[in-house]
């Protein structure tokens, strides 16, 4: 790998928030993240940071998966409203769909903040993400510095319905327009590294003379880099969340670069924020973590 940049939390407000990491807080405090899936590892980093955080703060994490599914989303909402936990991060399957789920916990007077996917209806108290809109664009200007004005692009999106798969897709099509690059096509993988395998094969036979790669997700750029591979192309293929192994295939050669996050960053952040606002602390609405380019 030819560079990695550091990659600093911005809007961070740990000192203004107005609290440290030595709080105790009261046996009967517990939080709750829902994640949409722990079969990725970019979620999975990011419980681990916000149980870390928890386990420094004094607090009890309760983490379930929702398994990209809405409907089990809400049952797990459900069921930590029952438990009367004090505050619930979510992640959610499906931005809208969240939004049944969210006011489940508004009625219940339970404090709901967002990490990493935006909820779209319910009442969220903070939204702790990277700007994905932003890292779209970010990998488009490095496919244009690579290949020029007019190259010819294929992008793999994320889960219809995500905040994470509309932004990157807003910010990666500003690129497009902007280098006056031909999309060739663009279609949904799912943000999974089986259906990033199998779109791209037919992607390839159906655009041959494809240059590059965007996958909103290191997992479906991985499993586009099989495809390519397989295909024995020269494709440079672009990739966004700076998973280990989408680092790994960086360092190797065989991706050209991807889009850095911090789960676990946005995990801990998570935690903080929900605490603060227990502690009777303001928070921003918005708490961004800053992406880099890995290449």
């Amino acid at each position: 790998m030819k560079k990695i940049f550091p990659i600093v939390a911005a809007g961070l407000a740990v000192v203004a928030m107005g609290f440290s990491a030595q709080v105790n807080a009261a046996d009967s405090e517990k939080l709750a993240l829902v994640v949409s899936t722990l079969n990725n590892p970019f979620f999975v980093s990011m419980k681990e940071g916000a149980e870390q955080k928890a386990m420094e703060l004094g607090y009890e994490l309760v983490v379930l998966s929702s398994d990209n599914d809405p409907a089990k989303e809400l049952a797990n909402i459900e069921d930590l409203v029952t438990k009367k936990v004090s505050a619930i991060l979510i992640n959610p399957a499906d931005s809208d769909a969240v939004g049944n789920a969210i006011k489940i916990a508004n009625r219940a007077d339970i404090p709901v903040f967002t990490l990493d996917r935006g909820a779209s209806r319910g009442e969220v108290i903070a939204h702790i993400a990277s700007d994905n809109v932003a890292g779209g664009k970010m990998a488009g200007d490095y496919i244009a510095e690579k290949l020029g004005q007019g190259a010819k692009l294929i992008q793999l999106e994320g889960i219809a319905g995500t905040s994470a798969a509309k932004d990157r897709g807003k910010g990666f099509m500003q690129a497009v327009q902007a280098n006056g690059f031909e999309l060739l096509a663009t279609q949904p993988a799912d943000f999974d590294r089986a259906k990033g395998l199998n779109v791209m094969e037919n992607l390839l036979t159906a655009n041959p003379d494809v240059q590059a790669v965007f996958a909103q997700n290191d997992e479906m750029a991985l499993g586009a880099l099989r495809a390519i591979q397989a295909a024995n192309k020269d494709v440079l293929i672009v990739g966004f969340d700076g998973t280990d192994e989408g680092i790994a295939a960086v360092n190797a050669g065989d991706m050209g670069a991807t889009v850095g996050q911090q789960p676990a960053l946005i995990g801990s952040l998570g935690v903080e924020t929900a605490v603060a606002v227990l502690l009777g602390k303001s928070v921003e609405a918005y708490i961004p973590v800053s992406l880099k380019v890995i290449y």
